[in-house]
């Protein structure tokens, strides 16, 4: 994986979207964090690298995959710019391979972003949000109890932002705001709901509720193979800063 020159950018932004997208455990251990959330997310789920040069030995690695053993789970390594180098051909020595590349951007926000006032921004998810999100996102029923445990430890300012029509969720999506960064989160339009610039209006009317809260930027995670979202990003002002990569067990 190609390491950008600005690493202090990258290790500020991997700090961020820890706090923002709270795992319900979290283990350091020599340049490494490990999170945990019951299986739910691969993001809450992973080994992440925290330093500029984790410390990396067969001991170590086995060490930490078996955290995830003893707890029933597979073992998932997600590689930022900030893994050491080498290590994607140390883990393919193991078996492992990699799935869902992505890409983590920044845009400057300003205050020409308007709120949309069909969109709703709340503090806490509603419970119709609630339904919606685990219906679309999905989520699996043996993984709800602990959405709502992650969702409810989120540190405020939160908003959740959510469009409905006559009873029927249409749009939503969630805006952490850490200082002066946003962080955007699984933006989700229904099938039902497409074609109509939902995903724009609820993103801008984050970005507004945002930019009044202190935030002068926003970051995302996307998927890099996302070409329904990706151009909107691209419009909105979004670049990306450095990509990402899950690595699992063949």
């Amino acid at each position: 994986m190609s390491r950008p020159t600005d690493l202090d950018s990258v290790r500020l932004l991997e700090e961020r979207a820890f706090a923002a997208w709270p795992a319900l455990e979290t283990v350091d251990r020599r340049g490494w964090r490990s999170r945990f959330a019951g299986g739910y997310t691969k993001r809450a789920n992973s080994i992440n690298a925290l330093s500029y040069e984790p410390e990396v030995d067969d001991e170590l690695i086995a060490s930490l995959e078996k955290a995830y053993r003893d707890r029933g789970q597979t073992p998932v390594w997600r590689l930022t710019p900030l893994a050491p180098a080498g290590f994607e051909a140390l883990l393919d020595d193991r078996g492992y391979r990699s799935i869902d590349p992505s890409l983590v951007q920044v845009c400057p926000l300003a205050a020409t972003f308007a709120a949309d006032p069909e969109v709703t921004i709340g503090e806490q998810p509603s419970e119709a949000w609630i339904e919606a999100f685990a219906t679309w996102s999905p989520v699996r029923p043996e993984h709800r109890p602990v959405m709502r445990r992650m969702l409810a430890a989120i540190a405020a300012p939160v908003g959740f932002a959510f469009v409905e029509e006559a009873g029927r969720a249409m749009a939503m999506a969630i805006g952490v705001v850490d200082g002066d960064h946003m962080g955007l989160f699984d933006v989700l339009v229904m099938p039902h709901a497409r074609r109509r610039g939902l995903a724009r209006r609820v993103t801008e009317s984050l970005y507004a509720w945002a930019w009044a809260r202190g935030a002068r930027f926003a970051y995302l995670q996307v998927v890099a193979s996302n070409e329904a979202a990706l151009p909107l990003y691209a419009a909105q002002g979004f670049r990306t800063v450095y990509r990402y990569a899950y690595r699992v067990p063949a």
